[in-house]
């Protein structure tokens, strides 16, 4: 029987922060782009006194979940533009609008 594995140090950033991305999935489901909606949502932006950080959990923004959700958006090909008004609209349930040829 094997022991638990090693736990592997992050690699510190120039500016200090620990890299931890959240790995992308092998290829972009409805689930995942349901998730990417509520991350993008839930940790929206929130002007602070001390600047801008995550609404859900105060970390500097964008999050590491507002990062993943904008990712897995840009891999189903959302334009950013269309990303920002999910995140305007501020529902974490809404759906992407369906993409339509030529539009």
């Amino acid at each position: 029987m094997t022991g638990p594995a090693p736990v592997v140090p992050a690699r510190p950033r120039a500016n200090g922060d620990v890299l931890r991305e959240i790995p992308m999935p092998p290829y972009v489901t409805v689930e995942d782009v349901q998730f990417a909606v509520r991350a993008v949502v839930v940790h929206a932006p929130r002007t602070w006194s001390g600047g801008t950080i995550c609404r859900n959990d105060a970390s500097p923004h964008p999050c590491r979940l507002h990062r993943w959700g904008r990712r897995v958006l840009t891999l189903r090909g959302l334009p950013p533009a269309e990303i920002d008004a999910l995140v305007e609209r501020g529902d974490p349930a809404a759906g992407p609008q369906p993409r339509r040829p030529g539009a």
